[in-house]
C-alpha cells in the first residue's frame, strides 16, 4: 500500500509535528533527515547475491541507496514544512471574532449582558453541572441595558461559542436553528493548578474563544434543515425506548460513540476508571464489524459492489459518529483494506495505519496534540506490531483465548506510557475485564449496529431488536460495577515525565524491532518498571512541599511531607472532583494521612465526598464552628469509617497535630485557622471584619504569621497589621491605588486568580503556577 520511502516521508511529516514542542524543532528534524542521508550514503554494499540467471542486482542497489539518501533528505526537509505547517493552522481569534468584545479582567458575572444571535452547530449536552451545552456559530451581538432591550447598535461578529444555558432553555434545540441567547460572555481560563483541566487549551483546540453562560434563549429561525443529527437522534430514540436509561444511552455509545451520543456521566466514568473507555469511542472495532457484516453480505455479488457498498457504509458511520480523529483514522484503514481488495492486493496494515495518520494530520495537524487521536493510533499500532508476536507466544493455549489475551495486552502495551503522563493512575484489572468483557461488547455492539439499521426504517421493529440486548448489556454494567469496587481497583503512579515516556516507548520498539532484546524481552520489562516506579518512589519519599491550591473563596492546602499527605479544606461542590483529586493523582497520592476540615465561609460537605470518592482518609478532622448535623457530614463519617478511618469532631481551639503542621481553630464561630508547619506560622483568614482581627491581635489572640492568606477586601488592612513575608488572596478585583501600594510594601503578595496555585519548598521559595508554567513555555 505504501513503500519504503513513502513510509520515510510520513514519518518525517508525523515527527516535524512532534517536534513542535520543543525549542527549534523544524530545524531539529531537518538535521536528523541530513544525518539519515549521511549515514546511508557512507553505507557499503551488501555482497551481491548472483539470481537464478547468473546476473547481479549491482544497478538495482546503487540505486536504492541514492533513493534511500535523497529520501532522507526530503524526509527532513518536510518535517521543517510540518512544522511551519502546525504554526500556521494555529487557531488565531479574528478581528470580528467574538472573544474581541468581551472584556479583560473580569469575571463571567460582572461582565455587561448581552445578546448573541448565531446558528447552532451541535446537539446539547448535559454538563456535570445539570445545564445544557452546546456550540453556536456566532453573527450578532448586542449588549444590553438594565435586561429591557439592546443598548447599542448591533455589531456584525464572528467565530464559534461554548454555550451553557439552563436545561429546560436547551430542551428542543437542534443543529441549523438560528437563536438568540442572552447572557454573559467571558474569557476560558487556563489550568491554575497542576493536573487541572485546562479549558483555554480545550476551546482552542475547537477554535473557540471565548464562553457564554446563557440565560435565555429566543428561537429566530426554526426551519427544519436535514442533517445527520435527524437519523442520530432516530437511533437513539429507537433504543432508548426499549432498554431506558442508562442501557439504552450505553447501546447508542458502542455503536456511535459517547462523542456522538449524550451518555450519563455516571456510567462514562465507571467505564473509564476501570480501563474500558475505548468501548465507549467510536472507532476500528466498530469499522470491522460493518465491513464485515457487509462483505458477507454481498459475498455473491462483484467486487465492485462490495467496494461501494462497503464505502459508502463507512461514510455513513463516519457522519452518524461525528468528524472525529479516532474514527476518521479507522474509515481510512477500511478504505485502504476495500482498494486492497477490489485490486485483489494484500494491504500492509502498518504502512495503511501510517497513511491514515498523515492524511488525518495534513487535514488538521493539531490533532497530533488530541490525546483521542494519540491513543488510537498507539492502540491499532500495538494491535498490528506487538499483538502477533503475543499470540505467538501464546500458541500453547487455544488461538481463540490467546487472541482474547494479545489484543489488549498489546494495545495496553503501547497505550500505558501516555495514559501515566496524562492521568498518573493505572486500572489494575484493566487488562482481566478487558479479557471477561470482550464478549459481551462484540455481542452487544453486533446487535445494537443491526438495530440501528433497522429503526433507520421501521424504528418499531429496530426498537424490539434492541430489546433483546438488554440482558447483555445489564450483565456488562454489574460486570463493570464489580470491577470498580474491588480494592485496589486503581494504582496512583503519579504523572510520568516527558523524558520517562519516551524512554518507555523507545524500550518498546527495540522488543518490536530488534532480535537481541526480543529475546530479553523480561529485562526491558524490568527497565520499565524501573523507569516508571523508582522515580515515583523517591519523590514521594523526600519530597517536602506546602500548595495553595487556586480553590475560590475557601483556603484549600495540601502539605506532602515525604509521603505523607494533609489536606486542609476542600472548598465548593466540584473543588474536590476538578481541583484536588487531579492534582493529587498528578502527584501520585494515594491516600490522604490527615484532613482538617475548618468550615470556612460557611462552605458545604459535598466537595469532602468527592475526594472520598476517589481517596481513602486515615484520620478526619472536623471543626464544627456551629452545630452540624446535615446529611453530608453523615455521610463523610460514613465514608471515612468505609475505609477504616478515623472520624473525629474537633472544638474550636483545640489543637489538632499532623505530622509537620500544628493545626488550631483560633476562636468560636469564627474562621480563623493557625498553622505552625516547620517552624513558620500561617494564618488563614476567613470572611471576618479587619477590626475583628486587629482587636484578637491587641489581646494576644493571634500569632504573628510569616505567611498570611485572606480575602482580597481585608488583604490591604492585613498587611498593614501583621506586615508578612508573604500574603495570599484570592482574586484581583482590587482598587488600582490599593494594588499599587501593596507593590510598594516588603510583602510578597500573590493571588491566586491570577498566578494560580502557590507552593513553597524548605529552600523558603514561594513560586506560583501560572508564572512557574509560562517560564517553561517563554523557553521552548
Amino acid at each position: 500500500m505504501i513503500q519504503s520511502s513513502g513510509v520515510i516521508l510520513c514519518l518525517g511529516y508525523i515527527l516535524g509535528l512532534l517536534f513542535t514542542a520543543i525549542p527549534w524543532g523544524g530545524v531539529w528534524i531537518l538535521a536528523l533527515g541530513l544525518v539519515g542521508g549521511i549515514l546511508f550514503r557512507k553505507r557499503k554494499l551488501p555482497p551481491q547475491q548472483p539470481e537464478s540467471n547468473g546476473k547481479t542486482k549491482t544497478s538495482v542497489q546503487n540505486w536504492q541507496l541514492s533513493a534511500n539518501y535523497r529520501v532522507w533528505l526530503a524526509a527532513g526537509l518536510v518535517g521543517l514544512l510540518a512544522t511551519l505547517y502546525f504554526q500556521w493552522r494555529v487557531p488565531q481569534p479574528g478581528t470580528k471574532d467574538i472573544s474581541q468584545f468581551v472584556p479583560s479582567g473580569n469575571s463571567a458575572n460582572q461582565q455587561q449582558l448581552v445578546i448573541v444571535r448565531g446558528q447552532v452547530e451541535s446537539s446539547p449536552r448535559l454538563t456535570r453541572s445539570q445545564r445544557g451545552q452546546f456550540w453556536l456559530t456566532a453573527t450578532q451581538l448586542d449588549e444590553v441595558k438594565n435586561d429591557k432591550g439592546p443598548a447599542s447598535v448591533p455589531k456584525g461578529v464572528n467565530g464559534k461559542l461554548y454555550v451553557t444555558v439552563p436545561l429546560l432553555q436547551a430542551t428542543g434545540l437542534h443543529p441549523g436553528q438560528e437563536i438568540a441567547v442572552t447572557g454573559t460572555l467571558y474569557q476560558p481560563k487556563a489550568a491554575s493548578n497542576p493536573g487541572g483541566f485546562d479549558f483555554q487549551k480545550y476551546l482552542k483546540q475547537e477554535g473557540c474563544f471565548t464562553g457564554l453562560i446563557g440565560r435565555q434563549i429566543n428561537i429566530v429561525n426554526d426551519e427544519d434543515k436535514w442533517g445527520w443529527w435527524q437519523i442520530r437522534e432516530r437511533i437513539l430514540k429507537s433504543q432508548v425506548s426499549s432498554l431506558g436509561i442508562p442501557e439504552g444511552p450505553l447501546v447508542s455509545a458502542m455503536v456511535l460513540g459517547s462523542k456522538a451520543v449524550d451518555l450519563p456521566y455516571d456510567i462514562r466514568d465507571l467505564f473509564v476508571k476501570v480501563g474500558l473507555a475505548h468501548a465507549l469511542a467510536a472507532s476500528g472495532f466498530q469499522t470491522s464489524l460493518i465491513l464485515g457484516v457487509i462483505l458477507q453480505l454481498t459475498r455473491r455479488a462483484n467486487k465492485a459492489i462490495q467496494f461501494t457498498l462497503g464505502f459508502l457504509g463507512l461514510i455513513i458511520f463516519l457522519s452518524l459518529s461525528g468528524f472525529q480523529p479516532a474514527v476518521l483514522r479507522a474509515v481510512i484503514m477500511g478504505s485502504a483494506a476495500l482498494v486492497g481488495l477490489i485490486l485483489d492486493r494484500k494491504v500492509k496494515q502498518f504502512g495503511s495505519l501510517l497513511l491514515a495518520a498523515t492524511l488525518i494530520l495534513l487535514f488538521n495537524p493539531l490533532w497530533i496534540w488530541d490525546l483521542g487521536f494519540q491513543l488510537s493510533f498507539l492502540a491499532t499500532l500495538g494491535l498490528i506490531v506487538t499483538a502477533p508476536a503475543i499470540i505467538k507466544r501464546l500458541n500453547w493455549i487455544p488461538p481463540t483465548i490467546a487472541s482474547l489475551i494479545a489484543v489488549p495486552l498489546a494495545a495496553t502495551i503501547w497505550t500505558l506510557p501516555i495514559q501515566l503522563s496524562v492521568f498518573g493512575v493505572v486500572p489494575a484489572y484493566s487488562l482481566l475485564l478487558n479479557i471477561v468483557t470482550t464478549p459481551f461488547i462484540s455481542v452487544i455492539s453486533i446487535g445494537g449496529i443491526i438495530s440501528a439499521i433497522a429503526a433507520l426504517f421501521f424504528p418499531s421493529i429496530g426498537s424490539m431488536m434492541v430489546g433483546l440486548l438488554h440482558q447483555p448489556t445489564d450483565w456488562l454494567i454489574q460486570l463493570v460495577e464489580f470491577f470498580s469496587n474491588l480494592p485496589g481497583n486503581s494504582v496512583v503512579v503519579g504523572s510520568i515525565s516527558t523524558w520517562q515516556m519516551l524512554a518507555v516507548y523507545t524500550l518498546v520498539l527495540l522488543i518490536c524491532f530488534f532480535k537481541w532484546w526480543q529475546q530479553r524481552w523480561w529485562f526491558a520489562g524490568l527497565m520499565i518498571f524501573g523507569l516508571v516506579l523508582v522515580p515515583a518512589w523517591h519523590s514521594a519519599n523526600t519530597l517536602v512541599r506546602i500548595t495553595v491550591l487556586d480553590a475560590g473563596s475557601e483556603p484549600v492546602v495540601v502539605i506532602q511531607d515525604k509521603g505523607n499527605v494533609t489536606l486542609i479544606n476542600s472548598g465548593d461542590e466540584g473543588t474536590g472532583r476538578y481541583t484536588i483529586i487531579p492534582f493529587l493523582q498528578q502527584q501520585g497520592v494515594s491516600k490522604i494521612d490527615w484532613a482538617i476540615a475548618s468550615d470556612f465561609n460557611n462552605s458545604d460537605n459535598n466537595a469532602w465526598l468527592e475526594v472520598l470518592q476517589s481517596l481513602p482518609i486515615k484520620n478526619f478532622y472536623k471543626y464544627d464552628l456551629k452545630p452540624d448535623t446535615n446529611l453530608a457530614t453523615q455521610e463523610i463519617q460514613q465514608e471515612v469509617q468505609k475505609h477504616q478511618g478515623i472520624y473525629q469532631a474537633v472544638a474550636p481551639g483545640q489543637q489538632v497535630t499532623t505530622g509537620l503542621t500544628v493545626a488550631q481553630l483560633i476562636k468560636d464561630k469564627l474562621p480563623i485557622l493557625y498553622l505552625q508547619i516547620q517552624n513558620q506560622n500561617w494564618l488563614l483568614v476567613g470572611d471576618v471584619e479587619p477590626q475583628e482581627i486587629e482587636r484578637l491581635a491587641k489581646v494576644g489572640g493571634l500569632p504573628t504569621p510569616q505567611v498570611l492568606w485572606c480575602s482580597p477586601e481585608s488583604l490591604k488592612d492585613l498587611i498593614k497589621l501583621f506586615q508578612p513575608l508573604v500574603a495570599i488572596a484570592t482574586s484581583t478585583n482590587l482598587d488600582p491605588k490599593i494594588t499599587t501600594e501593596l507593590g510598594k510594601s516588603s510583602t510578597q503578595v500573590f493571588f491566586t486568580g491570577k498566578d494560580g496555585a502557590i507552593q513553597w519548598t524548605p529552600n523558603g521559595k514561594f513560586e506560583s503556577f501560572i508564572q512557574e508554567t509560562e517560564n517553561k513555555l517563554s523557553v521552548l
